[in-house]
């Protein structure tokens, strides 16, 4: 297993992760970090598919579906892939023997705190006066994303520690075996990262 550790006391990596169009890539880190817009970036960079994991589980008025399905759609959506690579992102480790176990690669967005708050705040505001839309119609509102106990902001808050404990047990114990692990840990390297991985610019 190789890490690959971008941050601002180690700066990048000397020799960049070998990521390209057969690769198939595990992106991970606390609700709010930027997982789907890393997914989008990788996707389009290796010419690879988007799997968005929440895309696969919520149903409509957020009901989420039952596992068998969910495990289903997961399924799907990889042999859709054939023998090309995939990204694929979310945190559901009920479904992590999908997910990671057959990925060559993990991406772990492990920023601070304060940094993944700031976004986490930023994007839902944007998604509740934007009136975004999201999987099967869902929309994130005012009152469930600032006055519920199921708010998405208290949820990035809460499991930011669990989480990061979580992956760094992953990466030490490395049930699944990833062949590489890449650690960014602000979000100012990913532009670095991205500049060393596939084919153009």
């Amino acid at each position: 297993m190789l890490v690959y550790r971008y941050d601002r006391n180690g700066g990048c990596p000397e020799t960049p992760p070998p990521l390209d169009s057969r690769s198939r890539i595990m992106v991970v880190g606390t609700s709010g970090s930027g997982k789907s817009t890393l997914a989008a970036l990788l996707s389009r960079r290796l010419g690879i598919r988007d799997i968005e994991l929440d895309a696969l589980y919520w149903e409509p008025d957020w009901r989420g579906c039952e596992l068998p399905e969910f495990r289903r759609r997961i399924e799907e959506a990889i042999a859709a892939c054939g023998d090309g690579g995939y990204v694929i992102h979310g945190n559901y480790n009920k479904v992590r023997d999908l997910t990671w176990g057959r990925c060559d690669a993990v991406v772990w967005l492990d920023y601070p705190k304060i940094t993944v708050m700031r976004r986490v705040v930023t994007r839902t505001f944007g998604r509740v006066f934007g009136r975004t839309v999201l999987w099967r119609g869902n929309r994130e509102t005012f009152r469930k994303s600032f006055l519920s106990k199921d708010s998405i902001i208290l949820w990035a808050w809460n499991t930011h520690e669990n989480r990061r404990a979580q992956y760094l047990e992953a990466m030490a114990n490395n049930e699944y075996g990833i062949e590489r692990f890449i650690v960014i840990r602000d979000p100012a390297f990913v532009r670095g990262f991205l500049a060393t991985i596939g084919g153009g610019p």
